[in-house]
């Protein structure tokens, strides 16, 4: 299996480089998941029908060359229209509360303000925290579902969706991992994040309750 994180992130002078123009397409990598692209078209959505009929697959990719292939085509998270909801998540899930494998699971999300100057930190934040889970950076990999950027009219969300969410020590330790990206790539003194089930406490009682993790840089 592909080792992404040596084969595809490609970084100098702290920028981020086109890892497409680099790689030898003749030589196929394969990741240990296929995963699938998703848009949900930022139209009205009054309805869970019109919800499922507004979300897209956009593309699957099951390689290291196939994913930058695609992604090269890809529209930029800042310059998506606001209400855009964009989601990498593993064949065969669908990003909907609703899927089986959701259904029981919850999800660690964080706002940034949606400003100039956080634009091109939110593009990256986006592109790595994709290469985490498509490259098997979390210990509990089999936990991730899929990784999630939504674009307000103030804020962007990015969120992380788990399979579970009534085994503390597994969120937690997931939660760590990608509040640990999210500080270093911001370089942030602090950061915290929260973890919400998808279901509701008052039916599932054996869903945790909403917590927050946080991590700090060790000087």
């Amino acid at each position: 299996m592909a080792d992404v994180t040596e084969k595809v992130v490609v970084v100098e002078n702290d920028k981020m480089q086109d890892p497409a123009l680099q790689l030898d397409y003749s030589v196929k990598h394969p990741l240990h998941q296929t995963w699938t692209l998703w848009f949900d078209n930022p139209g009205r959505k009054n309805s869970s029908q019109n919800w499922a009929q507004n979300l897209k697959e956009v593309f699957s990719f099951s390689t290291v060359e196939d994913f930058w292939s695609s992604w090269s085509n890809v529209v930029r998270a800042t310059r998506l229209d606001v209400g855009s909801n964009c989601f990498v998540f593993k064949q065969g899930i669908r990003p909907e509360w609703e899927d089986p494998i959701n259904e029981n699971g919850g999800k660690f999300s964080i706002q940034f303000q949606r400003t100039k100057q956080m634009g091109e930190a939110v593009n990256q934040l986006w592109l790595y925290s994709i290469l985490a889970c498509i490259g098997e950076q979390f210990k509990n990999g089999d936990e991730i579902c899929g990784v999630v950027l939504s674009v307000r009219k103030s804020f962007f969300r990015l969120a992380l969706w788990t399979k579970t969410a009534n085994n503390k020590e597994v969120a937690e330790a997931l939660g760590s991992v990608f509040c640990q990206e999210i500080k270093d790539l911001l370089e942030l003194g602090d950061a915290t994040i929260e973890f919400m089930p998808h279901g509701d406490q008052a039916e599932k009682p054996e869903l945790l309750e909403r917590f927050a993790v946080g991590c700090t840089i060790v000087e």
